[in-house]
């Protein structure tokens, strides 16, 4: 476990996945994040690489050869390496490799950094192609947030914080883990009042979001967590069904689940990246402490 600190802050990260553990407030101790009990999910912020979501029956076909991955794909599950650390600063990186290259036919470099700004950590994810070809890939976010922050409260005594007002519905998806075109109306104004019940149906999968922040709040007491993410077109919000669970993931993506009538190659599917040979994608997302 790498760890780094601030006047404000301290964070752990892991080589398994470059997967941020902790995100803890210097002043009281307090943890933003869900610490990984498997009783309830063994991740705490995994990375989602290179598909977001599910495929259908776990396939995909590329390059005219068919393939399997599971949910999320193998950067959660995979060891980066340390690349680079400072004061205030971690950086890991993954290469494809030849056990990548049998589930995945792309050549890629993925590197993970993590900053400490204040009271801000920014997460930045650079995908370069290191293949001879176009790559096509999917990458997002799966934080899990600790909610309630304040571990006196419930669940049902926090709400999700839109900085945008929106009127949006959402994907619905289906038992199997992949998408259908029918939509719920789900969020009308700045606020979702969170229960365990609005995650019956599992996730909450929007693909129209106006924001780019949204932060977990409570209607007992002062502390938050902001997620800010800029140019994402997708956000997905899960805690597990059965309810008790301390915490709420919001994540930003950019790709999705299939959709359960898609039948095209993975270069076809809706919000997929497409990536040049020689280029390099960017993209970032902070976590925001307030108290």
């Amino acid at each position: 476990m790498h760890k780094i600190q601030n006047d404000k802050l301290k964070i752990a990260v892991a080589d398994r996945g470059a997967e941020l553990k902790s995100i803890t407030a210097l002043s009281d101790g307090t943890e933003y994040l869900f610490d990984g009990d498997p009783t309830w999910w063994k991740f705490s912020s995994p990375i989602l690489f290179p598909i977001v979501g599910k495929l259908v029956d776990d396939k995909y076909r590329a390059e005219g050869k068919e393939y399997s991955l599971p949910s999320h794909g193998f950067g959660r599950t995979t060891d980066f390496w340390l690349l680079d650390a400072t004061a205030d600063t971690l950086t890991f990186a993954l290469e494809s490799n030849a056990a990548t290259l049998k589930v995945y036919p792309y050549k890629f470099r993925l590197e993970v950094s993590f900053e400490l700004r204040g009271n801000e950590v920014k997460v930045h994810w650079k995908v370069a192609n290191a293949d001879d070809k176009t790559i096509y890939f999917s990458i997002g976010a799966h934080p899990a947030v600790s909610c309630p922050i304040n571990y006196r409260e419930n669940f049902s005594d926090c709400y999700l914080k839109f900085n945008r007002a929106e009127k949006s519905s959402c994907l619905k998806l289906l038992p199997n883990g992949t998408l259908s075109r029918e939509r719920i109306p789900m969020l009308d104004g700045t606020e979702l009042a969170l229960s365990y019940e609005l995650f019956a149906g599992d996730a909450i999968v929007f693909d129209d979001l106006k924001s780019d922040e949204v932060t977990v709040c409570s209607r007992k007491s002062s502390k938050t967590l902001t997620v800010r993410a800029k140019g994402f077109p997708y956000w997905g919000f899960w805690t597990p069904a059965r309810g008790g669970a301390p915490f709420i993931c919001i994540e930003p993506w950019h790709g999705h689940a299939d959709f359960a009538d898609f039948t095209g190659e993975l270069k076809d599917k809706e919000g997929i990246i497409s990536l040049d040979v020689g280029k390099i994608f960017e993209t970032e997302m902070s976590f925001i402490v307030g108290e």
